[in-house]
């Protein structure tokens, strides 16, 4: 019974993003970055446990070259009135769940081991806010692993919130899992140029993969198991990500009649369905030629590429040692490469954690990163 009220739900919710997005798609060439197109009080059957109050929120953002597009994401806010000065913001980016519409969290609710570590940071009295990407929830395939357009939806969400309630501070972090990692890199890169108005105090990064535009040039038939936990499953999220946000490239041609089956649904699967689908399929067989060339390389670098340079606030990075979907050789390369460039980076290992174990194990070390930072 539980589960038939959450289906309809998530149907009356989705009811009213369409409605949202057919008015946003015709005012958001319009308006400023930032924006509420609509707002909707969020079902409390999806709301973060000690929340006070949540809106469901469709809101004006840019793509990856700056261009207008609307996003849609959420809202959290404590219990009780704002304190003095507002409640400080932490801005969510969320873990792979898919890139079809119907996986969008702010329609279906965040995952149970983000929620539970969310609720922690609103028990400390922080305002919660979490977009769900550009082309989750709104027209378009989501850009999987763009960090540019990732970047300007997680900021501009903090933007609309501070639009529909004067409670929430200006002070803001972005936390990260996994996509939300690579995510919340991209976004300590662009915060502070991208939204002066705001104010960006740091970032943290949990399991983000990196290093990605030097490995996906190297795909192509008999691409070898490597041994990673939904590592076909991610890929054809990129490829169908990239294939819509680079059209010009022509991804299709480089896939086998196998890959360009799955590539279809992945755009409509959320992640567990398409790994029912993508069982026993390795990577390799979804090509029919490499990916190396020079014009998918510099597309690959523009699009999936973390910038190891150039971050202006503190970052910190967390990682699982027993991560098998996101090796942890990847990430300590990252670290070194930013400690080079003189980046005001922390890095702390979690003996014995996985991908998503690595959330919860790193939050006391975030909560002590955070909190110098913007109280």
């Amino acid at each position: 019974m539980a589960r038939l009220r959450l289906f309809f739900v998530v149907l009356i919710v989705a009811a009213m993003a369409a409605a949202s997005v057919a008015v946003g798609t015709a005012v958001a060439a319009q308006a400023r970055p930032g924006s509420v197109i609509a707002a909707q009080d969020m079902p409390r059957e999806l709301w973060i446990p000690g929340t006070g109050r949540a809106y469901r929120l469709t809101y004006a953002t840019t793509d990856h070259s700056g261009a207008p597009a609307i996003s849609t994401g959420a809202v959290y806010l404590p219990p009780g009135p704002a304190p003095e000065g507002g409640w400080p913001v932490v801005s969510y980016a969320h873990g792979t769940i898919g890139v079809s519409d119907q996986c969008a969290p702010s329609m279906t609710g965040l995952q149970g081991i983000e929620s539970a570590y969310l609720e922690d940071w609103l028990a400390r009295g922080y305002a919660v806010v979490a977009t769900d990407y550009l082309g989750l929830g709104t027209p378009g395939v989501l850009p999987y692993l763009d960090g540019k357009a990732a970047a300007h939806s997680v900021i501009d969400v903090v933007r609309a919130a501070r639009t529909i309630d004067a409670g929430v501070s200006p002070r803001w972090v972005v936390i990260g899992l996994s996509e939300g990692g690579h995510a919340a890199l991209a976004t300590a890169h662009e915060a502070t140029r991208y939204a002066p108005d705001l104010d960006y105090r740091g970032a943290v990064a949990i399991g983000a993969p990196s290093s990605l535009e030097q490995l996906f040039p190297l795909g192509g038939p008999g691409f070898p198991n490597l041994g990673l936990r939904g590592l076909t499953t991610f890929s054809l999220f990129a490829i169908v990500g990239l294939r819509s946000a680079r059209p010009d490239l022509d991804l299709d041609s480089y896939l086998s009649p196998r890959g360009r089956e799955l590539a279809g649904l992945a755009e409509r699967l959320c992640s567990p369905e398409l790994a029912g689908q993508v069982a026993g399929t390795q990577v390799g067989e979804l090509f029919s030629r490499p990916l190396g060339d020079d014009e998918v390389r510099s597309a690959l670098a523009d699009y999936l590429g973390v910038p190891t340079s150039g971050y202006d606030r503190p970052l910190f990075i967390g990682h699982g040692t027993a991560d098998v979907v996101v090796p942890i050789v990847l990430t300590l390369k990252l670290v070194a490469d930013l400690q080079r460039a003189g980046t005001d980076v922390r890095f702390a290992a979690y003996p014995g954690a996985g991908h998503g174990e690595s959330l919860a194990a790193s939050s006391a070390d975030s909560i002590s990163f955070v909190e110098p930072l913007i109280r």
